[in-house]
């Protein structure tokens, strides 16, 4: 293997022993910076980087005649490779290839029909490093175009994305502008599944807010009427409890707060059917059993029952005097 270097341009002959054909050939002089012979220039800063791309790749990559594989094969025509590279490696900052050449590819380089190998390179447009190898093409008309092409007026369409929106989309370093696609079309899908989960949610574990509403004043409605039920019952405990001479009136205020804490009534109830009558009957000529007698004391209703006389005879005696 030899360089030849013509009008600022390095191409790689193929040469070997008569009746062989080479197991390694050149890709690419050494770096840093490679020129082509239409005068473009390309960077290759670090060399394993590129070996490294290839091995994570895991495939072979083709070596055709004249760059069939870019120029027919994404046309849908045939383009038959001639021998694959089945590992990169660096020599003196130089790119080499191991090939394992077919029969053909044997035979075409046997009989001398093509003298060099032009590397098909992806590169970034924006800085000329390249990034990765792609093919290679067995030629007499090399120009070292680091692209998609290795023909003087080729144009390569790979484009670099920036550093990021790589990192939005969560894509590699080499992400080409059709990679971004991919990953957008897919970031697109999963917001429409997220719209339209939010326009049916599960029934299981969403409620309408018509519906969770309405539930709610129909339970604030329960709470009021049980709440007055509740009420009812108590004020009908403790009159019931005074006309029968259980408790006294004065005393009204202390049995209702007590029997409007938890379980209050049913204690007071309990307590009324135990209790023996303390006073006569309570119930005054039109007059409130819920008011009381507010003209006795405790003490003078303890003096009226010791004395066997009724709260309203004791009051009346007392008002005469």
């Amino acid at each position: 293997m030899e360089k030849t270097n013509s009008t600022n341009t390095t191409a790689f002959a193929l040469n070997f022993a008569e009746g062989d054909v080479p197991e390694w050939i050149q890709l690419t002089p050494s770096g840093p910076e490679i020129s082509g012979r239409d005068g473009r220039k390309w960077i290759l800063p670090n060399p394993e980087q590129v070996v490294s791309a290839f091995r994570n790749h895991g495939a072979d990559l083709p070596i055709d005649i004249e760059h069939a594989t870019q120029l027919k094969g994404t046309k849908g025509e045939a383009a038959p490779a001639v021998g694959w590279i089945k590992d990169l490696e660096v020599r003196s900052g130089e790119l080499w290839a191991k090939v394992d050449w077919n029969e053909a590819g044997n035979a075409v380089i046997q009989s001398k029909g093509y003298r060099y190998v032009s590397p098909v390179f992806k590169f970034e447009r924006s800085t000329g490093h390249i990034l990765k190898m792609a093919s290679a093409g067995l030629t007499n008309n090399p120009n070292l175009e680091l692209a998609a092409l290795n023909h003087e007026a080729a144009q390569t369409t790979e484009t670099k994305m920036d550093t990021a929106i790589i990192e939005a989309l969560g894509l590699n370093s080499d992400a080409t502008a059709a990679d971004a696609v991919v990953a957008i079309g897919k970031l697109k899908e999963a917001r429409d599944t997220a719209l339209n989960s939010a326009q049916t949610p599960d029934p299981d574990k969403f409620v309408p807010k018509a519906d969770h509403d309405l539930a709610l004043n129909r339970i604030s409605g329960f709470e009021a009427k049980e709440k007055a039920d509740e009420e009812t019952a108590i004020n009908a405990a403790l009159d019931g409890a005074i006309e029968a001479g259980k408790i006294a009136p004065a005393s009204r205020d202390y049995h209702l707060a007590a029997c409007q804490e938890e379980g209050g009534l049913d204690r007071f109830n309990s307590m009324v059917e135990a209790s023996p009558v303390i006073a006569g009957d309570t119930k005054l000529d039109g007059k409130d059993p819920k008011k009381g007698n507010a003209a006795l004391s405790e003490i003078e209703l303890a003096a009226c029952h010791a004395m066997g006389m009724t709260e309203e005879d004791y009051a009346t005696a007392k008002n005469e005097e």
